[in-house]
């Protein structure tokens, strides 16, 4: 039965079996969420979807609440948007990774580092080139009076070695045959004001695991997200104004890329345990104990049953396709 409720004082007619965000989003007000996708299964978890039930003045998570007549739904005041910036900041706690890799970071000239060694590596030299020469006029001279700092800040300097970023980029710029291969993903600039993911520091059971299981041409461990473009967490902090999380990392999720199956991946560390992909996968991902130290985990006996349509429902790029 449809139903009359007040959203930000506008008068809304609701739709039978509709929950509030849904109501809201199709009359225009912009609600943020992490564990609700459309016509997904989902549970509430996260919180960003915050909104005030003005009559008992209670928060509320909007996607798993259904309208009542005469309900009044506050999602624009101060006070939601606050109660959505902490529970933004404590999802971030719990989340390793690095959306922009350290060495693009820093480039002087804002070459996309870590594509470029990506085209190095999967020998797309043609396509290097094309990047090198959209940044440098010359590029087998670019770096010629460059203090590196790429190099200083690479990862792999903290295992062992950085890589020879400059060594690699005039081995592009002066290749003479262009290899052909399948090419790896494009990307748009990155406006400043977006937010970025800090991985940390190494413990040493991963500078081990990465020393031993990093197989690149260049070395490079390509620490940028594979989510980065699509990542919600990353829109939301950014949307909120949230440049660091005022919680001290609380994961200890070992930093690894498990392989699901064909060209699926899910990294643990950037979890946020939202359960999409366990209420959407038959037999698939599962959750491990309860309350804080709870994990999504995904048995070996159950990779086969994941589809790769999983991947377009995790909000943080930690399920993946690569390219």
């Amino acid at each position: 039965m449809n139903m009359k409720i007040k959203i930000n004082n506008k008068e809304v007619e609701t739709l039978p079996g509709e929950t509030l965000i849904e109501v809201a989003r199709h009359e225009g007000f912009s609600i943020p969420s992490l564990c609700y996708a459309k016509e997904a299964k989902h549970k509430s978890s996260c919180m960003v979807c915050a909104v005030k039930n003005c009559a008992t003045g209670q928060i509320i998570p909007s996607c798993t609440t259904l309208p009542v007549e005469g309900m009044q739904i506050d999602s624009e005041s101060p006070e939601v948007k606050l109660t959505r910036t902490l529970s933004l900041e404590l999802l971030l706690s719990d989340h390793r990774a690095d959306c922009e890799a350290p060495c693009s970071m820093l480039c002087p000239k804002g070459l996309d580092v870590e594509l470029m060694l990506k085209y190095y590596d999967t020998e797309c030299y043609g396509e290097a080139k094309s990047l090198l020469a959209s940044v440098f006029p010359h590029p087998e001279t670019g770096c010629d009076d460059c203090k590196a700092p790429c190099e200083k800040a690479c990862r792999r300097g903290t295992l062992d070695k950085s890589v020879s970023i400059r060594a690699i980029i005039k081995k592009i710029a002066t290749a003479e045959t262009l290899a052909n291969s399948e090419k790896p993903e494009t990307r748009n600039p990155k406006p400043e004001t977006q937010f970025q993911s800090k991985l940390g520091r190494f413990t040493l059971p991963e500078k081990e695991q990465l020393k031993a299981t990093t197989t690149t041409r260049s070395r490079c461990l390509h620490c940028a997200c594979s989510g980065q473009h699509d990542c919600k967490l990353r829109l939301y902090a950014s949307e909120y104004g949230i440049k660091r999380s005022r919680y001290t990392a609380s994961s200890d999720l070992p930093l690894e890329k498990i392989h699901i199956n064909d060209n699926l991946y899910f990294e643990p560390a950037k979890c946020i345990r939202c359960g999409l992909c366990v209420y959407n996968s038959d037999n698939g991902f599962t959750f491990k104990n309860r309350g804080f130290v709870m994990q999504v985990v995904l048995p070996e006996e159950n990779k086969n049953n994941v589809k790769a349509e999983l991947a377009e429902l995790c909000p943080t790029g930690a399920i993946y396709q690569k390219v």
